[in-house]
């Protein structure tokens, strides 16, 4: 269907949301690529009689047809009122063949925002290669029919050009991987499922093409939302609600939070005034629903983040009574960091013939690469003061350390509080208390945080530099999710590991996942996996424990045998953490020393027996002053 249009009809409000798409040869002159910043809508001008169309005025075959759901009926739609993914798609192609030919790109306009100039960033993330290339190079594999080649710069998304300024202003220059490829399937109005590792950009992936469905079908916010998440988490939620806040706001779009812990009355209230977005954990979501406080008949965009995660918590019967409410023929997004067999099961259950998207192998559990990763096979008894070392080295930076248990969180942010300044989050603090540990975690007030598995998926703060996983988890599969609270958008970060002998169980999938990251596997976790899982035995003062890591991350310790019987402080320095531990020396030209504690320590944290033998040159073992005085203050006073 094609609609013409004079330059009478148009109007300085209509001028101000079109601007050209990007560049097209396969357009007879002199036609033009027009873009509805507005509503997404792609459409053709020609200058030269005034007439624009939404059909491509070059003929071709017809784009194969959009897959049609079984159970929903086929019925005619106006152009006017869907998303016209397979032209953007085709637009999106010519301009790769553009940047591929180096032909000259669509001209500048003069109010051209910045995010439609090429940067040296952009040609870093792929632009100018093919779709086949880029997706070789950021390991994108899809399964599915049809499946529209990735948007590779931002221009080429048609996006409105209120979500683009957004997308500018927070300055990212390029689409992450995960984006690039879901958004034109998004766009599509099909199902995904796209596995990914934690901080690879997924929360925009699903919520921008969200925003142009909600845009699409312009429905009554009072009515009940169009858009709902699902989150495993309240932190997660929360963050993907701030997310949604962020960039939906110049479209005036309403969201709101539902998750538990909380007062339900400010939860309510958002909702009695209207949501276009909910986002909410599955047990709160459900409880509202049986309160008949909200209504999901307008839902038709479905998202489920982190679904392995909601399925290893228990929610998958809360998850299919939430699905029950909402109409069959909605669009659903799946996003999970692993693929086992019981995320495929209620993946073929609840989506239609989607298309998956996977960046990197789904084949096994991976650690995300950007990421250096130090394993320490120790005796529980020399945790704390490993920590201790791990916290001097490395000097002031966020650190979030886990725990197995609730106690022992407690017990060790209520020790490194003073010195150092931590706090303890778990399953057992109140909403409110979460949310201040939070707040001081991000604001620096409060640096180091201290963890449960609680905080393991969905906490997503930009400049955690360190993760340290002071008891290991109960699998490799929430080792990696820990660990992925760093090296998150592109950053590069540090996790230490201290793995103990009732570990051991785990030593041959710890390795593989070390190997498949091309990290160092210590010589004593490849001993422990080649006896088949069983431990080792720690000598009282010396061990061949990876308490430091040489210049070439294996592990090494040393110790002087004349200070064997002294409770000896090490001299540190804040060097590279690739030096945390063993390169520095003390006077008698030996690398420190460190004790376990005395027998009454038993959990690692003093305590048990306080007392202490004090050396008779422990003063001289102080830390020599540092860039940061506070921490090395910590570093003398907390002995």
């Amino acid at each position: 269907m094609s609609a013409s249009a004079t330059a009478d009809s148009s109007s300085s409000s209509t001028k101000g949301r079109i601007r050209y798409a990007p560049a097209d040869p396969t357009l007879p002159k002199p036609w033009r690529g027009l873009v509805d910043s507005s509503s997404g809508y792609l459409y053709f001008w020609n200058p030269e009689t005034n007439v624009t169309q939404y059909e491509k005025p070059l003929p071709s075959s017809p784009p194969p047809p959009m897959p049609q759901r079984e159970d929903s009926p086929s019925t005619a739609t106006k152009d006017s009122e869907i998303y016209d993914g397979d032209r953007l798609q085709e637009s999106n192609a010519a301009s790769l063949d553009c940047y591929q030919n180096q032909e000259p790109g669509p001209e500048k306009v003069d109010d051209e925002p910045p995010y439609m100039q090429i940067s040296q960033a952009n040609q870093d993330a792929g632009v100018g290669l093919s779709a086949e290339a880029y997706r070789r190079r950021h390991e994108i594999t899809v399964i599915g029919a049809n499946v529209p080649i990735p948007y590779i710069t931002f221009e080429s998304t048609g996006f409105p050009s209120e979500i683009l300024r957004e997308i500018n202003q927070a300055g990212f220059s390029a689409p992450t991987p995960i984006q690039a490829q879901s958004w034109p399937v998004a766009l599509q109005n099909r199902d995904i499922v796209a596995v990914a590792k934690t901080g690879s950009g997924k929360t925009l992936g699903y919520l921008i093409p969200g925003f142009i469905h909600l845009k699409r079908l312009s429905k009554d916010a009072r009515m009940g939302p169009t858009v709902l998440v699902l989150s495993p988490t309240r932190e997660l939620a929360t963050q993907i609600h701030e997310e949604a806040t962020k960039f939906g706001k110049s479209s005036r779009i309403l969201s709101a939070c539902l998750y538990g812990g909380a007062p339900k009355g400010p939860q309510l209230r958002d909702i009695d005034r209207g949501v276009h977005v909910v986002v909410a954990t599955p047990g709160r979501l459900n409880d509202i629903l049986e309160m008949k406080r909200l209504n999901l008949d307008q839902v038709s965009y479905l998202v489920l983040d982190e679904a392995d995660r909601m399925l290893d918590m228990g929610f998958e019967p809360q998850i299919r009574k939430i699905v029950k409410e909402i109409p069959p023929t909605r669009q659903t997004l799946m996003y999970t960091a692993t693929w086992p067999k019981e995320v495929r099961k209620i993946a073929s259950d609840l989506l239609v013939k989607p298309v998956q998207v996977n960046i990197g192998s789904i084949d096994e559990l991976v650690a995300n690469k950007a990421i250096t990763q130090h394993v320490e096979v120790i005796s529980h008894m020399q945790k704390r003061r490993r920590l201790e070392q791990i916290l001097l080295s490395n000097g002031p930076s966020k650190y979030i350390v886990f725990c197995s248990t609730k106690r022992m969180c407690d017990q060790l942010a209520g020790y490194l509080d003073g010195p150092f300044g931590a706090s303890a989050i778990h399953g057992d603090k109140s909403q409110i208390e979460r949310d201040r540990v939070l707040s001081e975690f991000r604001s620096g007030k409060s640096p180091i945080l201290v963890a449960t598995d609680v905080a393991a998926r969905g906490l997503d703060i930009k400049d955690i530099r360190f993760v340290i996983n002071y008891d290991f988890p109960t699998g490799v599969e929430d080792y990696v999710h820990r660990i992925g609270r760093t090296g998150r958008a592109g950053a590069t970060g540090v996790a230490y590991t201290f793995f103990c002998d009732q570990d051991s169980k785990h030593a041959s999938d710890l390795v593989k996942v070390l190997e498949g990251a091309d990290q160092q596997v210590p010589s004593e976790l490849r001993d422990m996996a080649s006896r088949g899982g069983y431990g080792t035995k720690f000598r009282r003062w010396a061990s061949d424990s990876s308490y430091g890591h040489n210049d070439h991350g294996s592990s090494q310790y040393r110790y002087c045998p004349e200070r064997q019987d002294q409770d000896s402080k090490p001299q540190y320095k804040n060097d590279d953490h690739s030096n945390y531990g063993g390169n520095g020396g003390d006077s008698s030209g030996c690398n420190p020393s460190f004790s376990p504690g005395p027998a009454g320590d038993d959990d690692g944290l003093g305590n048990g027996s306080r007392s202490r033998s004090r050396s008779p040159n422990h003063n001289s073992c102080k830390v020599a002053p540092g860039p940061d005085d506070a921490w090395t203050n910590a570093a003398n006073s907390s002995w």
